[in-house]
């Protein structure tokens, strides 16, 4: 659910109408709904709390500083992927001892950064870059904590650039040589190793793939306990949203009357995974960051131009790629619905943007209330990526 509606035939996010926010900040614009972002958090929370748990939001999803800032105050992690990024948790008040720190290429300055400032634990990727923070962590007189990164080949059954836990991907240690690796881990003087971690990609919309990589990998979690006494199990992120009918999925009527076995909730997901999880008595870290942010932001554009070339009608908007990327990049879906409610008659537009390429273009032949230069448009669920 989310807190975008029309009041009296006008967009409003949280009583506060879009048509007076632009007014005074001009467009596009992105409008984030803080009481979404703490629904969505809180249900997360609530719904694990049979486990200890933390939930380290995925940075690389929203790193508007606010945002940040709004889930810092309710105690969240970070799961950031980038020097840059743990300044930026520092920078919204963030704590940087409950950050991790993930991705496969990490720099030297920047595992010397998050050595310097404390992180709870690297996700390690690979075994160079296990030696390299081995090194550098010498080098400082520090222990650094790490989480080496299984690749459970699981196949999450999601976009092709977005799926990460197979072997297909860059992603991660593979399954059967993780032993090996943690036994060699042990000699490396520098080193703490703290826990397990895993990822096997975004928008998954269906229980069953995280249900699959967490029973194949508690095993694995419960022999490295044993072995060598890790602390964690981190589950990764991807949950996914909904990104079609996002305005109605505001109303709680709505989730009703709708198919809502169709539809991933955080009870759900904790009903499922908390049974596998609750054996092993590890701590539970979790990097959701869709799922927390997507549908809490709006991108809010002007319409410019309306141009009709042949049987094609575009409405130019000062909005564009750059600004939202996902349509241009995935070919995926984004409600796009007038500021102003309109009872006009629908008509097949493209909505593109300005820059100076033909992929820059946020939906093609889409029925939408006929609209004209001047107008606001409300781009939905854009709160991620």
């Amino acid at each position: 659910m989310h807190d975008f509606r029309y009041v009296r035939g006008r967009l409003h996010c949280e009583g506060v109408s879009i048509e007076a926010l632009v007014k005074k900040h001009g467009s596009p614009l992105y409008v984030y709904s803080s009481k979404t972002l703490s629904s969505h958090f809180n249900k997360l929370d609530r719904a694990l709390a049979p486990l200890d748990h933390l939930i380290c939001f995925a940075m690389k999803s929203n790193s508007n500083l606010g945002v940040m800032r709004t889930l810092a105050d309710l105690g969240s992690g970070f799961d950031t992927v980038s020097g840059g990024e743990i300044q930026r948790v520092i920078a919204a008040g963030g704590n940087p001892r409950k950050c991790v720190f993930a991705g496969v290429g990490k720099t030297e300055d920047e595992i010397t950064f998050a050595l310097r400032k404390g992180i709870y634990s690297f996700n390690v990727e690979s075994e160079p870059e296990l030696t390299r923070i081995n090194r550098i962590a010498c080098k400082l007189k520090k222990t650094a904590p790490i989480a080496i990164r299984v690749n459970p080949n699981v196949d999450a059954k999601t976009h092709k650039k977005i799926t990460t836990g197979t072997y297909e991907n860059k992603f991660g240690i593979a399954f059967e040589k993780i032993p090996g690796v943690y036994a060699r881990a042990t000699k490396l003087k520098n080193i703490k190793l703290l826990g397990l971690q895993m990822h096997i990609g975004s928008q998954l919309t269906q229980v069953k793939p995280f249900k699959e990589a967490v029973r194949k990998v508690t095993p694995l979690a419960a022999k490295l306990k044993a072995r060598h006494g890790i602390e964690f199990l981190s589950i990764g992120g991807g949950l996914g949203i909904i990104y079609e009918d996002a305005l109605a999925s505001g109303d709680s009527k709505w989730w009703n009357r709708k198919e809502a076995k169709n539809i991933l909730t955080a009870e759900k997901y904790a009903a499922a995974l908390v049974p596998l999880l609750e054996p092993l008595k590890l701590k539970v870290l979790l990097e959701p960051g869709r799922f927390i942010s997507g549908n809490a932001g709006i991108l809010v554009s002007r319409v410019e131009y309306i141009k009709r070339t042949g049987k094609k009608h575009f409405a130019i908007v000062d909005a564009a790629m750059n600004d939202l990327i996902r349509p241009a990049f995935y070919e995926s879906y984004h409600e796009i619905i007038p500021v102003k409610q309109s009872r006009n008659r629908p008509i097949a537009t493209d909505v593109v943007g300005g820059i100076c390429e033909t992929g820059d273009t946020f939906c093609k032949n889409r029925l939408i209330p006929r609209i004209e230069e001047g107008d606001l448009v409300a781009m939905l669920s854009a709160g991620a990526y």
